[in-house]
């Protein structure tokens, strides 16, 4: 399953790039996520791996973020692995005129296990609409400061 989701967010992009390379910022925009943790590489760099881990209702998730491509400010590339799912995630990010930036984040979902594929297979809507979701919440955290741990 492949989907591509674009936003516009009013600040330069220097900024969202500072905003978005920092992960103590990701509890502002990735709700649920509960810790994250190094587990090896630089942070950062291409390689590094980290451990996330969130809760989503009452089921607790944890991933591995692989760092595939660090060219900010204008790409991002990453890996996300958990029990059933590999999902491989280009993010792409250009200036539009002098204070807006345009992030276009593409999203390639592969499933394993029967019951994996067949969650793909029926609701392909409610991984965009999450995805989409965090883009909503990193634009409202990067021009307002609205932060979803807050809600929490």
């Amino acid at each position: 399953m492949k989907y591509t989701i674009e936003i516009i967010i009013d600040l330069p992009r220097e900024e969202v790039i500072k905003k978005m390379d920092n992960p103590d910022n990701m509890k502002h925009w990735q709700r649920g996520l509960l810790d994250y943790e190094m587990i090896s590489g630089i942070p950062g760099k291409e390689g590094a791996k980290m451990k996330l881990d969130y809760k989503m209702g009452k089921r607790e998730m944890s991933m591995v973020e692989t760092i595939i491509k660090n060219q900010f400010p204008s790409e991002f590339h990453a890996t996300y692995d958990t029990k059933g799912v590999h999902n491989m995630q280009r993010n792409y990010f250009e200036e539009v005129g002098e204070n807006k930036t345009k992030w276009i984040s593409e999203s390639e979902f592969q499933f394993a296990g029967f019951g994996m594929k067949l969650m793909g297979f029926l609701m392909p809507g409610a991984f965009k609409k999450q995805s989409k979701k965090f883009m909503i919440n990193f634009k409202n955290f990067a021009e307002n400061g609205t932060s979803v741990a807050d809600e929490q």
